[in-house]
């Protein structure tokens, strides 16, 4: 399977590459925005493609023909203001979900973000951008007629470990952490599993295996 990895130098995008690379299931590209950031990629043997999702769905279209699946695991980051989330986290996932129908990818897995259906809980965590943004971002990824899967991770670690995980459809069921290195091996595990498709996971760490998390959820 062809697949580009949209935010692959952020924490999560790297780690799929890096797992993607070492499998005999994926062919990936990481889209990057800067040639900077090539070294990385070409130490894992990853080829990149040079594009950023803030320019035009034209742009995004062209630089994803020919790949049979998207994930999309971009955002703004913690230090940016509420603009740059919406522009990134929103309009360049909306961008993305659209050049992706234009060009028949019709796989596509996106790194959301638990609570993103739940505006009560917005405020509190004082991220209302960021939640209004992946919230919407998700809609628009649902109603889009694409094969898609949408992971709803909690609170990100740097653990190295995948360890184990519990997947919901409630947030209210979840434990409050899960490494970054579970979500992309859930990342992997969804990508060929049709069982998936239109799927929401709410996850965090818990006491299931991936693949045995990920099927009693789809069953």
């Amino acid at each position: 399977m062809k697949v580009i990895i949209i935010g692959a130098n952020g924490k999560v995008g790297r780690l799929i590459a890096q797992k993607m690379s070492a499998s005999d299931e994926f062919e990936p590209t990481a889209l990057i925005r800067k040639k900077e950031q090539k070294a990385y990629f070409d130490s894992i043997g990853v080829p990149v493609v040079v594009e950023s999702i803030e320019n035009s769905e034209e742009n995004i279209g062209d630089a994803i023909r020919g790949f049979d699946a998207v994930v999309f695991s971009a955002g703004s980051g913690g230090a940016t203001g509420a603009d740059k989330t919406i522009e990134v986290d929103l309009f360049g996932a909306v961008k993305t979900i659209e050049a992706a129908k234009k060009n028949s990818i019709s796989r596509f897995v996106m790194v959301s973000a638990a609570l993103s259906d739940d505006p009560s809980s917005w405020t509190s965590h004082g991220m209302k951008p960021y939640y209004i943004a992946k919230h919407m971002a998700d809609k628009e990824l649902k109603r889009s007629g694409l094969d898609y899967t949408i992971l709803r991770p909690v609170m990100l670690t740097d653990d190295e470990d995948a360890g184990k995980i519990t997947i919901q459809s409630e947030t209210h069921q979840l434990n409050k952490e899960i490494p970054r290195a579970a979500v992309a091996e859930t990342v992997l595990k969804v990508l060929p599993n049709s069982g998936t498709h239109s799927k929401i996971l709410e996850m965090s760490e818990g006491s299931s295996e991936i693949g045995k998390a990920i099927a009693e959820f789809v069953a």
